[in-house]
């Protein structure tokens, strides 16, 4: 026979002392991985996150047209001869706020060599975008996309995520996640020189 549940059972009980000390040791444990953390989501850099590594494709950029910051219609197309990495983010995501800095740093240093990056922001509204742009005095085109027309193009509905065109207009890589400057040395420098 196998008894019934509740009998023969002992029950614990704890001690308020015991009960105190399990308190102050959570309590240590709590301080201390608040102290590891960082602080702001904005002290968090690209490369503290593990970096995506980018996957060769090979297919002809999308046809996209949208509307930059000041209103005006611009197009993928407008930049056939340069090499363009296009950056789908939005403002609400941490791990595409992190690597905005890794991104500025690389164009600012790879411009004149005809490189440019379009970060193209999904769905919200273009004065966001913009005071997020100039929060993080972002010096490359950016792009609201209300209507998240990018992510449907390039056929990735994760963020961040970005697509690196050559000169001839065809996409050649493809990251889903951040970006690290060693990733962009290592897969978009070698681009540039072709």
């Amino acid at each position: 026979m196998h008894p019934r549940p509740g009998r023969n059972r002992q029950h614990t009980s704890f001690s308020p002392l015991s009960m105190a000390l399990l308190g102050a040791g959570l309590l240590v444990l709590g301080v201390a991985a608040a102290m590891l953390l960082p602080k702001t989501l904005s002290s968090v850099s690209a490369d503290s996150y593990a970096s995506a590594t980018p996957i060769e494709v090979e297919f002809a950029a999308p046809a996209l047209t949208l509307s930059d910051l000041d209103g005006r219609t611009v197009s993928l197309a407008d930049w056939e001869g340069q090499v363009v990495l296009v950056n789908n983010w939005a403002v609400w995501c941490p791990p595409c706020k992190a690597e905005m800095p890794t991104l500025d740093a690389y164009y600012r240093d790879h411009q004149q060599q005809g490189f440019t990056i379009i970060a193209i922001e999904a769905g919200s509204p273009a004065d966001q975008v913009a005071s997020f742009a100039q929060a993080y005095r972002l010096s490359f085109p950016v792009w609201p996309d209300p209507a998240s027309a990018s992510l449907a193009a390039f056929g990735n509905p994760m963020l961040p995520n970005s697509h690196v065109i050559d000169r001839q207009g065809r996409v050649r890589l493809a990251w889903t996640g951040a970006i690290s400057r060693q990733m962009l040395e290592r897969y978009v420098t070698p681009l540039l020189g072709q």
